[in-house]
C-alpha cells in the first residue's frame, strides 16, 4: 500500500522536474492530495507516514488540511503549469490522479475515500483540458480514478513554447459565462475587462489614465465560486497584458503567519513572490486579524502584504475573499489595505436548480451520469437542508456525488463484469445515506 504511495509520488515528481518545478514540491503536494483524500480512513495516517520519510501521524492531518481545497480543484502546481501552458501539464494531472489511486490503498479502504479520490482525480484532469481514458479498480470495488498518458504531441511541446502560451480573452470569458449561475459576478467582472482594457488603450496611446486598482475583495459563503472565479480572473487579466504569467497562488491564513514574531514577514513575502505573475487568493482573509487571531502575527503579515503589493503593483493582483461583515471589518483595519481593495463581488448562494445542475456537471467530468431518480432524489434532499453559513453551495454538491461514487462501487461490489452503463449510472439510492429500494448487486 505504501509502495504504490511512493510509486505515484515518484512518478508526479518525474513529471515536475521535465517540467522545471521542484520535485521537493511536487512530492510535498501530492502527500498533502494524498492526506486530504485518505483522512477518514481508519490506518490512513500511519500508511502514509511511512510514504514520507521522516514524517509522523501528526503531520498527516496537518497536510490534509492544506490538501482538502485540492479535492474538488487543481492543485497549485497544477495551476501555474495550466496558466504558462506548459506541455506536462496533462502529465502532471494524469501522475496526480495516480496519487489520488494510490491514496486508495492507504488504510482500510472505505466508500467514501473512493469518491473522493474519483472527485479529486477528475478535477485535476478537467483543469488540464484531459479526458479519462482508462479506469483503476482497487481491492475496495470498482473505482473510477483515471489515468492519462501522454500525447505524442504534448510529449513534442517544449517549454520554451509553453512559457509564452496565454489564452485568448475570448475564450475565458466564455468560460466565465458558461458557469452556473453567478450572474452578478459576471457582469462584474466584464465591467473590469471594459475599465482595464481602456485603461491599458489610453495608456498605450500616450493619454492620461486614471489609476485603477485591481485588487478584489470576494464576498459570499463557502461554495459559491470564488476560487473558480479567481483563477478565470487571472488568465484574464494575463490576456490582458497586465499579468505576465497568469498563475493562482491559494492561501490562507496558515500558510502566512509563522510561529513566531519576525518570521511571518519573511513568510508572508515568500508567498507573495511565488505569486508574483498572477493572483493571490487569500481565502478567510479576515481571520488575520480579527477574532482569536487578533495579535502581532497577523498584523505583521497584513501589513507585509501591503508592503509586497506596493513594490510588485505592475505584476500582482490580490484577491481576498470571506463572509461580507468579516470581509468589511478586515479592509478597515489597515489604511493601506482600504485603499487598494476598492472593487467588492458579491457571490450569492446557489439555488436549488443550480446546484442540481453543478452536481451533474461534476458527475459528466468524472465520467458519471445521475439517473433521472437521482437528480429526484438530490432536490428532495436539498428542500429539507437548512441554508445556513455551514451549507457549502457547491461543495454540498461534490460531497454529495463524493458519497454517491463511494455507494455505486459498494453497490457493484460482487459484479464480476459490469457493463458500461452500470459503471457509468448513478441511481437514487446512491445518493441517499438510507437506501429506499432493494437495488444490489445485480442492478
Amino acid at each position: 500500500m505504501t509502495t504504490a504511495l511512493s510509486d505515484a509520488l515518484d512518478a508526479l515528481a518525474e513529471v515536475a522536474e521535465r517540467a522545471g518545478v521542484g520535485a521537493g514540491s511536487a512530492r510535498a503536494e501530492g502527500l498533502a492530495l494524498a492526506a486530504a483524500l485518505a483522512e477518514s480512513a481508519p490506518g490512513a495516517a500511519t500508511d502514509w507516514a511511512s510514504a514520507s520519510p521522516g514524517a509522523s501521524t501528526q503531520a498527516f492531518f496537518d497536510a490534509a488540511v492544506r490538501g482538502r481545497r485540492w479535492r474538488g480543484a487543481p492543485t497549485s502546481i497544477l495551476t501555474e503549469l495550466v496558466a504558462r501552458g506548459s506541455g506536462e501539464a496533462v502529465a502532471y494531472a494524469g501522475a496526480l490522479a495516480g496519487v489520488a489511486s494510490a491514496a486508495c490503498e492507504l488504510g482500510e479502504p472505505t466508500m467514501r475515500v473512493i469518491g473522493n479520490a474519483s472527485v479529486a482525480a477528475a478535477a485535476q484532469l478537467h483543469a488540464a483540458g484531459a479526458r479519462p481514458d482508462a479506469t483503476v479498480r482497487t481491492d475496495a470495488g470498482a473505482a473510477a480514478v483515471p489515468a492519462v498518458p501522454r500525447s505524442a504531441e504534448q510529449e513534442r511541446t517544449t517549454e520554451a513554447d509553453a512559457a509564452v502560451a496565454v489564452r485568448p480573452l475570448e475564450e475565458l470569458l466564455a468560460q466565465l459565462d458558461d458557469l452556473t449561475g453567478l450572474a452578478t459576478v459576471k457582469r462584474e467582472v466584464h465591467r473590469q475587462v471594459a475599465i482595464l482594457r481602456m485603461e491599458k488603450l489610453r495608456s498605450e496611446a500616450g493619454l492620461r489614465a486614471a489609476t485603477i486598482t485591481r485588487h478584489l475583495v470576494f464576498v459570499g459563503n463557502p461554495g459559491t465560486g470564488k476560487t473558480t472565479v479567481a483563477r478565470l480572473v487571472s488568465g484574464i487579466y494575463a490576456s490582458l497584458g497586465l499579468l505576465s504569467k497568469g498563475q493562482l497562488v491559494e492561501v490562507d491564513r496558515s500558510e502566512l503567519v509563522a510561529g513566531y514574531l519576525g518570521q511571518t514577514a519573511t513568510k508572508t513575502a515568500e508567498v507573495v513572490a511565488s505569486a508574483v505573475g498572477g493572483v493571490l487568493f487569500i481565502d478567510e482573509a479576515y481571520s488575520l486579524t480579527a477574532g482569536e487571531h487578533t495579535d502581532q502575527y497577523g498584523r505583521e503579515a497584513v501589513d507585509t502584504l501591503v508592503k509586497e503589493m506596493e513594490d510588485h503593483r505592475d505584476d500582482l493582483v490580490v484577491i481576498v475573499a470571506g463572509y461580507p461583515e468579516p470581509m468589511e471589518t478586515f479592509i478597515a483595519t489597515n489604511p493601506g489595505l482600504a485603499s487598494r481593495f476598492r472593487t467588492t463581488v458579491e457571490f450569492a448562494d446557489y439555488s436549488d436548480d443550480e446546484l442540481a445542475d453543478i452536481l451533474s456537471g461534476l458527475a459528466a467530468d468524472a465520467d458519471y451520469e445521475l439517473a433521472p431518480e437521482a437528480l429526484d432524489a438530490f432536490r428532495t434532499t436539498l428542500s429539507g437542508t437548512t441554508r445556513d453559513r455551514s451549507f457549502g453551495n457547491g461543495r454540498y454538491a461534490r460531497n454529495t456525488l463524493e458519497a454517491a461514487i463511494g455507494r455505486h462501487a459498494w453497490r457493484l461490489r460482487e459484479v464480476d463484469e459490469p457493463t458500461l452503463d452500470q459503471l457509468r449510472t448513478l441511481s437514487a439510492d446512491d445518493l441517499s445515506d438510507t437506501p429506499t429500494s432493494s437495488e444490489g448487486a445485480t442492478a
